[in-house]
């Protein structure tokens, strides 16, 4: 039967990888990295003028395009495809491995057929983005803790600390896996194990985790003079400008990946839209014509100069003085549950405005079939946590505080809510557990 879903998981993800197959952007930057780390042993990026240090993306997802390259020859993606989908069909089998430790094989099975036919997951391996090892990283974390607290031996703290550091090593927000679970092995161990035994535990792995950030943080300070153990927020290298005002502007305004894509990445690259704006953009009439003007000067340089980043600035100070709990409050959880809800369409080739029935019906028809997926995986999810089984407390803590974090961002993706898919889906395989068994493992 797992031979069944996992064939059933892979048949999955080579369509995605046949249908949807994808490396502009953010995977050219990854793979420039790798490959003039390999071939020149620079960590950097190349430019007309050469090739340049960076810090803008971490060395996680590079390090395993660099292997992917020396095996199989540089900018060879479909090698990293076909990686990605044996990596993307273990962390299947950790989720269901977890969930089988949260309540029983049944749930296990359940979370298997689960994971192994997510879209949402599976999409993401046919595109060379860190997604795929953050998810591998978190479904290890979930299944070592998980064998860690059953038998307290030291060979699982090994894989533990090797999923919460490759997590942070991937992406900034890795490091929130080691943040929930550190204190959670301190919490269920103690009253199982004792305190001492696994205070040392989770000391060892807070440690571990940290260890690999040492030689990046020294890297950067000897290469940039600044003390960067992560990645910047904005993606920038030293020296680069970040645009504080237009940054600030776009968080009184931006709430989905529509307002993302067509206004925030555009920002110094290529012109801003005045109808692309949300009514919500304009608080009154001088504002609207304040905001066209500014637009204008802008348009006609596309640049992002000093003098027009104070003008956003000064708009966003109004905007936010006129409606504080509106940029404080509402626009943040909006953009949390968009990143919840929306239709998660946005690697494949349907209509950024997908609600525009008219303009297109069957885009919009299969991007409410799509959402209506997603919620149905969110409600299995909730009701497998309703029951409140094994872990779930410290399941809570880290989809709060991924919460907390995407809460503070203006430019709001789906994605950014997936690393929490391999917990909600075991939860949803908690949910097709029998409520009498349930019962007896509750007492």
């Amino acid at each position: 039967m797992a031979l069944l879903a996992l064939a059933a998981g892979a048949a999955l993800r080579l369509w995605f990888i046949h249908a949807y197959p994808g490396t502009e952007g953010d995977p050219l930057v990854y793979g420039d990295i790798a490959k003039n780390w390999m071939l020149h042993g620079i960590y950097g990026l190349s430019r007309t003028d050469g090739i340049h240090p960076t810090l803008i993306r971490l060395p996680g997802y590079p390090l395993f395009l660099m292997l992917c390259f020396r095996l199989f020859g540089p900018e060879h993606y479909n090698a990293v495809r076909y990686a990605q989908v044996v990596i993307d069909l273990a962390s299947c089998l950790l989720i269901a491995g977890f969930a089988a430790k949260m309540a029983s094989r049944r749930a296990g099975w359940a979370a298997l057929w689960l994971a192994a036919l997510c879209p949402f997951t599976a999409n993401y391996t046919a595109i060379p983005l860190t997604e795929v090892f953050e998810l591998f990283c978190i479904s290890l974390a979930l299944y070592s803790i998980a064998r860690l607290l059953e038998n307290p031996q030291w060979r699982w703290v090994f894989p533990l600390a090797f999923a919460f550091n490759y997590a942070a090593l991937l992406r900034p927000d890795g490091a929130l896996l080691a943040v929930a679970f550190c204190p959670a092995i301190l919490y269920y161990g103690a009253k199982l194990w004792g305190t001492p035994l696994m205070l040392r535990m989770a000391l060892a792995c807070a440690f571990l985790s940290i260890l690999p950030f040492v030689p990046w943080t020294i890297r950067n300070w000897r290469t940039f003079h600044v003390f960067q153990p992560l990645a910047p927020r904005y993606a920038t290298d030293p020296g680069e400008p970040t645009f504080p005002g237009f940054n600030r502007w776009t968080k009184t305004v931006c709430v989905d990946l529509t307002c993302t894509w067509e206004i925030y990445w555009n920002g110094n690259a290529d012109q801003l839209h005045l109808q692309s704006l949300p009514s919500r953009a304009f608080d009154s009439t001088a504002q609207y014509l304040k905001t066209k003007q500014l637009l204008e000067d802008y348009n006609a340089i596309t640049t992002i100069t000093p003098e027009i980043d104070s003008r956003f600035a000064r708009l966003a100070q109004e905007r936010i003085h006129n409606d504080p709990v509106r940029y404080y409050f509402a626009l943040p959880m909006a953009r949390l549950l968009d990143m919840w809800l929306r239709p998660r369409t946005e690697l494949l080739w349907i209509e950024l405005r997908w609600w525009e029935y008219s303009k297109h019906h069957a885009e919009t028809e299969f991007a409410a079939a799509y959402a209506a997926l997603n919620l149905a995986y969110l409600v299995l999810a909730c009701i497998g946590f309703y029951r409140w089984p094994r872990f779930s407390g410290a399941i809570l803590l880290f989809i709060l505080l991924r919460c907390a974090l995407l809460a503070t961002i203006e430019a709001p993706e789906p994605r950014y809510t997936l690393e929490c898919f391999p917990m909600l889906i075991a939860l949803a395989g908690v949910a097709f557990e029998r409520k009498a068994m349930f019962l007896k493992l509750s007492l």
